[in-house]
């Protein structure tokens, strides 16, 4: 459907049949907010994520994985400028936001974080939780890089068409920075003595991931829903990432 039909019709009752709103002059406030924090969380967590991985660089064990840890790093700067660039759209000041927060900063590596946002910073808890070493920085860009995957799949089919064509064009490189993790992986679990150390690293960020999928049964979901920003339920995109995830470590004997 197109913007003129929703003149038609109520805004909620267009949105509830699949419409798609195209630019901000035709965003309700209500949903203005919800699309907002959306595209926000997004931006926080790429910057966040590429910030923290940065330092995975130096880690690598070999040229190859140098060259792949720098690709994610910068890739996921350029996702975050993407969907930045739909905020300023909206009046968000793109220079302000890049330096509103230190994105390479990280809580304790026992810290209980809550799975919402501190304060203005709307990154994923995740990302609040420090890399250690290379292993580290493997399993958590397997782990995360699959549950992005999965959560950007939702988010292609949302009712802003602006930012459903950007996370579409996203998606690919995000697909294989995870690919890039698995084939670190494999190379790493060819050395048996590493296994016990890896494992202890999926059992610390495992549980960590699950977390950036929400809560099971929340009322945010059913209000995103109606509004065409999301269709598949929390506990149901969990399932879907652990699944895929349960295949992949498989493969590597893990």
């Amino acid at each position: 459907m197109t913007n003129e039909a929703a003149d038609t019709m109520s805004i909620s009752d267009y949105l509830a049949q699949g419409g798609k709103l195209s630019s901000p002059e035709n965003v309700p406030p209500r949903y203005r907010a919800e699309l907002l924090r959306l595209m926000s969380s997004f931006v926080d967590s790429e910057l966040a994520g590429s910030a923290g991985f940065a330092d995975a660089i130096n880690w690598a064990p070999g040229i190859k994985e140098r060259i792949a840890a720098s690709r994610i790093t910068l890739e996921k700067a350029d996702h975050a400028e993407r969907v930045l660039d739909l905020m300023v759209e909206f009046g968000t000041d793109k220079a302000l936001y890049n330096s509103a927060h230190d994105w390479a900063a990280r809580m304790p590596r026992d810290a209980d974080v809550e799975a919402r946002r501190q304060g203005g910073d709307m990154r994923l808890s995740v990302f609040h939780h420090p890399l250690e070493n290379w292993n580290d920085a493997v399993i958590l860009n397997v782990l995360m890089g699959q549950a992005t995957v999965t959560q950007l799949r939702e988010l292609e089919q949302c009712s802003y068409a602006p930012l459903a064509e950007v996370v579409r064009d996203i998606i690919p490189r995000e697909q294989r920075h995870m690919e890039l993790g698995l084939e670190g992986l494999a190379r790493l679990t060819e050395v048996e003595s590493r296994l016990p150390d890896l494992r202890k690293a999926i059992d610390y960020w495992q549980p960590r991931v699950a977390l950036t999928f929400g809560r099971d049964g929340s009322d945010r979901f059913d209000r995103l829903a109606a509004m065409g920003l999301r269709r598949t339920a929390n506990e149901a995109l969990r399932t879907q990432w652990q699944d895929a995830l349960d295949r992949q470590l498989a493969t590597v004997a893990l």
